[in-house]
């Protein structure tokens, strides 16, 4: 059965229907240097958390979790909901606590260049769409001047976005903003010849001269998002 999960698992990447899903195990070892076993394998690059239950219906996440090769994994501190009014959890992370990884992959982010190529793939998938708008907002406010595995994980961490799609010519490219890993990859590809910089956005309504947003090539844009991941 763990063997079949396993197939299933990591066939999303060759599926242009589908995308990685959450998935729920256990901690079965953990050793001395932080890294622990999983009950179950799961592909490399997701993050998740561990849940310790406490009894008494009283449960609290311990840490976060980065998947490696071979069942292995990484704990680290939990730090994806930022927020100083709450308490730091001190209880150190035990075996069989259950382990939920991509407990936000429900939540994803598409970069793609133009709004048809944007319409065309959330209409694809059955996910709660966080848009762009949202991202460029931050962006143009922090002055960025191109996309980051660092300004998505921040973007992520603070909007709960479990997974981050980018749209090139090469295929959509799909992204656990948390982990900086690209965990799968789908066929579709874009199919225009213009697209907007960094990124597409609603902002052709406003005048985004001042932000150095305009119409560029597809190759230009191409070029940016495939920088994404170096």
């Amino acid at each position: 059965m763990k063997k079949f999960l396993l197939v299933l698992l990591t066939s999303y990447t060759l599926m242009a229907d589908a995308l990685p899903q959450s998935m729920t195990t256990t901690i079965k070892s953990i050793k001395p240097d932080g890294h622990i076993t999983l009950a179950t394998s799961a592909p490399k690059g997701m993050s998740g958390i561990v849940v310790h239950n406490y009894g008494n219906g009283l449960t609290a996440i311990t840490n976060a979790v980065i998947t490696g090769t071979n069942g292995e994994a990484t704990l680290l501190k939990y730090t994806a909901i930022p927020h100083d009014n709450i308490p730091n959890v001190k209880t150190a992370s035990k075996v069989n606590d259950k382990v939920v990884l991509g407990n936000f992959y429900n939540n994803a982010l598409l970069i793609a260049p133009d709004a048809k190529s944007y319409a065309e793939i959330t209409k694809k998938f059955k996910k709660t769409w966080i848009h762009p708008d949202r991202f460029a907002v931050d962006f143009m406010r922090d002055s960025q001047s191109a996309i980051t595995l660092d300004n998505l994980e921040k973007f992520a961490k603070l909007n709960q976005v479990g997974l981050v799609l980018i749209a090139s010519k090469s295929g959509l490219l799909i992204l656990d903003p948390i982990s900086k890993k690209i965990i799968g990859k789908s066929n579709i590809t874009v199919n225009t010849d213009k697209a907007m910089r960094p990124f597409f956005a609603r902002f052709e309504q406003m005048d985004t001269s001042v932000f150095g947003i305009s119409k560029v090539t597809l190759t230009d844009y191409n070029k940016a998002v495939e920088n994404i991941r170096k």
